[in-house]
């Protein structure tokens, strides 16, 4: 779904490219790069229903929907939560990922908890939280799950990174998510060892009603 993207470490069934060329817009209205990446993907929505046929035809179990590494393109414009809305599907959920080489601190990891909610609302969408690329940090990887398992944990190691008053509305923040059911726990995964594939598996079929948890 990235219309900008230049080489893909996967070959996808689907690809935006095919509808959307990002050098054709960049000429034809005359924009530069970060004006025609938004163009492009506001554009998407145009071309959702020869997306949807493409879908329909492959009938996939699971269809996994790779969005723009630049959040913001999809999430918070309005072509993005229309796509969401309007691509048919028996259920939908939102994976959201944790890059495991940005979670090495308590502050970044309460960041990117932030960031998950944020789109979490603004998609309406079940949402699932993965921590990726754990191979590359299996010395930190107790450390931050103990984050997401509970909140004292992340809060004494916050109380020794932040100042008084920060920590103050850290801390209410994290309290208020975690009363209102929005903290979550992390599935460590990694794409390079298929470490935790099976339980991203089984934590999808949990959230989509989809069948039993499965056994790693």
């Amino acid at each position: 779904m990235d219309p900008g993207v230049g080489s893909l470490p996967y070959s996808p069934d689907i690809d935006v490219r095919d509808y959307i060329d990002l050098n054709t817009i960049m000429e034809k209205y005359q924009l530069g790069s970060n004006g025609s990446l938004i163009m492009a993907n506001d554009l998407i929505a145009t071309k959702i229903d020869d997306i949807q046929k493409e879908a329909d035809t492959i009938n996939p179990d699971y269809l996994i929907v790779d969005t723009p590494g630049q959040i913001e393109l999809f999430a918070y414009r309005q072509s993005g939560p229309f796509f969401v809305n309007e691509f048919v599907a028996e259920e939908k959920m939102n994976l959201f990922l944790f890059d495991g080489t940005m979670v090495s601190s308590p502050s970044n990891f309460v960041s990117l908890t932030l960031l998950s909610t944020s789109i979490r609302l603004r998609l309406g969408l079940p949402t699932v939280n993965v921590i990726t690329k754990t191979d590359l940090i299996q010395e930190k990887l107790e450390k931050v799950l103990s984050w997401s398992g509970t909140d004292s944990q992340l809060e004494a190691d916050l109380a020794g990174e932040l100042n008084g008053d920060t920590f103050s509305l850290v801390s209410d923040m994290l309290s208020s998510l975690n009363r209102h059911d929005f903290q979550q726990d992390l599935i460590p995964v990694s794409n390079l060892t298929g470490d935790g594939m099976v339980s991203l598996q089984s934590a999808l079929s949990r959230t989509i009603n989809l069948g039993e948890e499965l056994e790693d």
